[in-house]
C-alpha cells in the first residue's frame, strides 16, 4: 500500500520564527498521523524545523537535496535524495507529494506553489501574507486553501486526501 507523503515547502534563511514554529508542529503532526514528510532537506528554515518536528514524533523524513552531495543536510532527514538539480528539484518536491503545505513564503516556496498548481495539485497556504494568498487564489482558486495554524493545515490535508480533485 502506498504511503502518504506530505510535502512541506517554505523559506530557508528568511523563515520567520512563526514559520519555524508552524513547520515544527506540522512535522510533528505528520509523523503522528503515520505519514511521511518530504522537504527540501536542508538544515535551515522551514525544512529543518519540519524535519525536526517529525523526528520528535518518530516520523520518517525524506529530503530532496539541491546539490550533488549531502552537505548542508538537516540532521533530521532519514532518506536523502541527491539531485544535483539546484532549484529544479522543486518540481520533484511537489510531484512526489500527495499534499503540499506551504509554510511561510519565499521565492523558492512561490516556485513550488506555482509548479504544484500547474500540475493541478492542491496546496495549503499557512502564511500571514494577504498578498501571497490573493495572488495564488487568483491563479487557482479551487486548489488553494488558506489556513491559520498547523492543526488547520492537517485537517485540510486530511480533507484533500479523502476528497482529491
Amino acid at each position: 500500500m502506498k504511503k502518504i507523503i506530505i510535502g512541506i515547502m517554505g523559506p530557508g534563511d528568511s523563515a520567520t520564527s512563526t514559520d519555524l514554529e508552524n513547520a515544527y508542529k506540522i512535522g510533528q503532526l505528520i509523523a503522528e498521523a503515520g505519514w511521511i514528510l518530504l522537504t527540501g532537506g536542508r538544515n535551515v528554515g522551514v525544512m529543518d524545523a519540519a524535519n525536526k518536528g517529525a523526528k520528535s514524533a518518530n516520523g520518517l523524513t525524506v529530503g530532496i537535496l539541491p546539490g550533488n552531495d549531502t552537505r548542508g543536510i538537516s540532521e533530521a532527514v532519514d532518506i536523502a535524495i541527491v539531485t544535483d538539480m539546484g532549484n529544479a528539484r522543486n518540481n520533484i518536491n511537489v510531484l512526489s507529494s500527495d499534499v503540499i503545505i506551504a509554510c511561510g513564503m519565499g521565492t523558492g516556496t512561490a516556485s513550488e506553489i506555482a509548479l504544484a498548481l500547474k500540475a493541478n495539485k492542491q496546496v495549503i497556504l499557512l502564511n500571514d501574507s494577504a498578498e501571497s494568498q490573493l495572488f495564488f487564489k487568483g491563479l487557482a482558486q479551487f486548489n488553494i486553501f488558506v489556513v491559520n495554524n498547523a492543526v488547520e493545515a492537517m485537517n485540510q490535508a486530511r480533507e484533500i486526501l479523502v476528497n482529491p480533485r
